[in-house]
């Protein structure tokens, strides 16, 4: 053993420690440019096709003049102001959503009673098409803010309720029948053995969720009668076929689906910090 320990410490050994270690790095930073650059090669090319001629224009305008449309919205401050609609809804959906799917797939996955009611009726509603719920939401709860919400909460539900309930399914029954032996009661359980167990199953369904959010933010925007925010400028930019603003605001529904999946990931790496990530 105190060869080994010795071998192990050998300026040899430390040396390729140190090598692989830096190839490690340099692993991570070319994934991390290619991430950076990949986007960016498509819009070059995407901008050299429509000044060639190769893609039609008034269908695919260049990029350039995407951002200088999405600049003249944020400008004149017509962005800000839909803006402050749709991140409204968006975050109000999102908790609406979020919290009890956490709450309903822990229970589903600790109680086999909880979840031979409630499983069928998930897994039922789940494959629905959700723009045709539309009609029935503005039926119910006619059109208000309060709908645009409940629709949201509605794309964020499924995602996470499914992927919670996975997570607190696959935690190995050891550690629950320790909680028992122990005598922990049902609360101590939920907060120290399922919710860190389905940590990255929940993480998951969070980020799912967010992005079915933004889907169903668009929808609802389009067709529910508001008359403002992201999607309502989308289908406004298209009736007027003003396409560079049509595009522009597509974008902002990109740009905040890409910041919501990093905030979603940043969350995840400090609650998960034992999860390995590349």
């Amino acid at each position: 053993m105190t060869n080994v320990a010795e071998a192990a410490t050998t300026p040899k050994a430390a040396v390729a420690a140190r090598q692989v270690e830096q190839r490690r790095t340099l692993s991570k930073g070319a994934l991390r440019t290619i991430s950076i650059l990949s986007p960016i090669l498509v819009l070059v090319a995407w901008e050299i096709f429509s000044r060639a001629g190769l893609l039609e224009d008034r269908f695919f305008p260049a990029p350039t003049l995407i951002f200088q449309a999405l600049w003249t919205e944020a400008s004149s401050g017509e962005l800000w102001a839909q803006s402050q609609h749709s991140l409204t809804r968006l975050v109000v959906g999102f908790l609406v959503g979020a919290i009890p799917a956490v709450l309903l797939g822990v229970a589903m996955g600790l109680n086999k009673i909880v979840n031979a009611a409630v499983r069928p009726i998930i897994s039922a509603l789940y494959p629905v098409p959700k723009s045709a719920v539309l009609p029935l939401f503005l039926l119910f709860f006619g059109l208000g803010e309060d709908t645009i919400w409940y629709f949201v909460a509605m794309g964020v539900f499924f995602p996470v309720v499914i992927n919670t309930y996975t997570g607190v399914s696959n935690v190995s029954a050891i550690f629950y029948d320790v909680a028992e032996n122990f005598g922990a009661k049902r609360f101590t359980v939920f907060r120290t053995v399922a919710l860190p167990g389905a940590m990255p199953n929940v993480i998951t369904g969070l980020e799912l969720g967010a992005g079915m959010g933004l889907i169903m933010l668009a929808i609802a925007e389009m067709m529910g009668g508001q008359g403002n925010g992201w999607g309502f400028m989308v289908w406004n930019s298209f009736q007027l076929f003003t396409i560079e603003s049509m595009y522009a605001y597509l974008l902002v529904f990109a740009l905040v689906g890409l910041l919501l999946a990093l905030i979603v990931g940043f969350v995840g790496h400090k609650l998960t910090p034992w999860i390995t990530r590349h």
